[in-house]
């Protein structure tokens, strides 16, 4: 073996290092961005649910003041056309 071959396992060990610890750098950021997403997305869904439930509970208060005023208006019965 000539004393080239130490110094090639040596650079070709620092290549593969090198590439191992980028691959996991880009692996640790998708994994920070994707639980930033998550937690946006749970952050959205709750504030999204405390509204539909402000909602609710104002339109069952408006209900309790004034039952006649929230009631739905009578369905119509489609207008069948004249058969020639």
């Amino acid at each position: 073996m000539s004393k080239s071959s130490p110094s090639r396992m040596s650079a070709a060990r620092r290549n593969a290092e090198t590439i191992l610890s980028q691959s996991q750098k880009r692996q640790e950021s998708f994994k920070l961005e994707q639980k930033l997403a998550n937690d946006a997305m749970s952050e959205k869904t709750a504030r999204l649910r405390e509204l539909r439930l402000a909602k609710e509970a104002a339109e069952k208060a408006a209900e309790a003041v004034n039952p006649s005023a929230t009631a739905a208006p009578k369905a119509r019965k489609p207008r069948r056309s004249k058969q020639t």
